[in-house]
């Protein structure tokens, strides 16, 4: 079975299409936001085991959660951070610091890590969400700040590492950018309604490299960071993933017609 990646700007329903890919073939292993993935690793802590022993030494009525979210891979620790639940607020901010996105790793450190984790990778019968484009792009505009020629030439060098023989890209294209985020924001608020995904969101936006360098401040300005984003991604799959991608319009599709294609 073929390799599924969803992808797509946020709003544009990639977890509704990630959840009705996994209904209609329930055998398929998937890999959200958050999981162990053996190609992704946002949202999760990547660490060494010196920093891993720290963290179960400050965390000890954490210890058995975190080790059972924990794999260890080439002399690493990887912690799905996100899937424990704790009061402790300072645990979810310290190990977010051993993320590898939004500029806390060289530009040189992210090709070493992804493109060894594609490159490794050959198993077949996955579905991933979010594990091409998304995190990868927001890194490089928002904290690294490319040009779209510099990201260009990182995707064709990356999808040299890709088994393309297993590799089928779905991008759900959003035609109204605003009205999906607008969306969101109503979905994702907190128990006291307060619109927090899009406080975070800006907050990212805002505070990023890039945010500062342009001085952005406005939900404009984030509506049309998604748009170039958007416009990016589909340029990347244009030039270089060919027929080795499938566009769908982010509200109109059929499942039926997406689980074929797999």
């Amino acid at each position: 079975m073929t390799n599924i990646f969803v992808e797509g700007i946020q709003g544009a329903g990639k977890s509704t299409l990630v959840n009705g890919i996994c209904e209609a073939l329930p055998g398929i292993k998937v890999c959200r936001e958050g999981d162990y993935s053996p190609v992704e690793l946002a949202w999760c802590a990547r660490m060494t085991e010196a920093e891993y022993e720290e963290i179960l030494k400050k965390y000890p009525t954490l210890r058995e959660d975190i080790i059972s979210h924990t794999v260890r891979e080439k002399g690493c620790c990887i912690v799905m951070y996100t899937r424990i639940r704790t009061e402790q607020e300072e645990f979810y901010r310290e190990l977010e610091g051993f993320e590898i996105y939004n500029g806390r790793r060289t530009l040189s450190e992210i090709k070493e890590i992804v493109f060894s984790r594609y490159e490794g990778f050959r198993e077949t019968g996955y579905l991933f969400e979010c594990a091409f484009f998304q995190n990868l792009v927001e890194d490089m505009i928002l904290f690294h700040v490319l040009s779209d020629e510099e990201i260009m030439d990182f995707y064709r060098e990356f999808y040299e590492k890709v088994d393309k023989e297993q590799f089928l890209l779905v991008y759900l294209y959003s035609e109204n950018i605003p009205e999906n985020i607008q969306i969101v924001r109503k979905e994702r608020c907190d128990e006291e309604g307060r619109e927090a995904w899009f406080q975070m969101m800006m907050e990212y936006f805002v505070n990023s490299p890039y945010g500062q360098k342009h001085g952005c401040s406005t939900e404009a300005e984030l509506i049309a960071h998604f748009e170039h984003r958007q416009q990016l991604e589909l340029a990347i799959i244009r030039e270089i993933l060919g027929e080795k991608a499938v566009i769908l319009p982010s509200k109109g599709y059929e499942i039926g017609e997406i689980v074929k294609l797999i």
